[in-house]
């Protein structure tokens, strides 16, 4: 079995933080030659590149990031297990890396994540906006805790994950009042040459709405197309066109002046969670998991 040299990585760890071995070796109190010397035997025995040459500077090879981090993450938790072994408090927060699918609406992102930050021990979030694809690929390699998104990972991705429903709710059509007064009479078919914004094809609302506008018979003008919903909403409020919103927004659109024209029956929104868990066990996760379930979309 090969084992990690720690202090071959504490050298890395320290020059990657640092930004060269110069300094780095002024800190460690060694040669130059001495530190280069060992992180090359790091990277002969991770069988990766961690650092190249950019002109004058070392920079990060995607391995060294990838490295890097869990360097960070292991060195972090031995001062833990100091100060926990000397009686003292850490004081540091519990780190919460989660994944956002950037075609979900952020005030919905926002609400799910909250309840994390009302827990006993302290949580620092980190958040990283991506399509669900890249989320889906990096959620192992990159230590994510949870990716939140608009629909269930597929069977063909070829990674060990976990679908979790954290909740469903209707879909209704929204625009400034002017727009509302126009088209809501008669509405579906009101919609037929209506201006219109919609999701792009990467969200699963989209092809929802495409099959709605056919089996309703009308052919609405669409006018832009977005990967975000904050985006969207913006071109909205300016009057630009009506739009499909999740009803569980419906209070916080009347709130910024927009109108319901109906709802799209029976078009559903679906929030999922996935995760390398089955079981969830991380507090901040199932608190996330459990306030969506039982209060966002109850």
């Amino acid at each position: 079995m090969d084992w990690l040299n720690y202090h071959h990585l504490y050298y890395f760890w320290t020059v990657a933080r640092t930004g060269s071995v110069t300094k780095a070796s002024a800190e460690l109190l060694l040669a130059p030659p001495t530190v280069s010397a060992q992180i090359k035997r790091l990277e002969d025995s991770l069988g990766e590149r961690l650092f190249e040459r950019s002109g004058r500077r070392l920079v990060l090879t995607e391995a060294g990031q990838l490295a890097l981090r869990y360097a960070e993450e292991i060195f972090s938790t031995g001062r833990e297990m100091q100060d926990a072994l000397k009686g003292r408090p850490t004081g540091r927060p519990s780190k919460l890396l989660v994944g956002i699918a950037d075609v979900l609406p952020k005030i919905i992102v926002h609400r799910m994540l909250e309840p994390a930050f009302h827990l006993n021990e302290p949580v620092q979030l980190i958040c990283r906006e991506d399509p669900p694809d890249r989320l889906l690929a990096d959620l192992a390699t990159q230590g994510m805790d949870l990716i939140l998104t608009d629909s269930p990972m597929s069977p063909a991705m070829r990674v060990r994950a976990f679908n979790h429903l954290l909740g469903e709710c209707g879909v209704g059509f929204y625009g400034t009042q002017r727009l509302v007064t126009r088209y809501r009479r008669g509405f579906p078919r009101s919609l037929d040459g209506a201006p219109v914004l919609l999701p792009t094809e990467s969200a699963s609302l989209r092809a929802e709405l495409d099959q709605w506008f056919q089996e309703k018979g009308v052919r609405p003008h669409v006018v832009g197309e977005f990967d975000d919903f904050s985006l969207l909403r913006t071109f909205a409020e300016k009057g630009l066109g009506v739009f499909a919103s999740p009803l569980v927004l419906d209070a916080e659109m009347h709130r910024s002046r927009l109108g319901r024209l109906g709802r799209a029956e029976p078009i559903r929104s679906r929030f999922y969670g996935i995760s390398v868990e089955k079981k969830i066990k991380n507090p901040a996760v199932v608190a996330i998991c459990e306030t969506a379930r039982q209060e966002l979309f109850a």
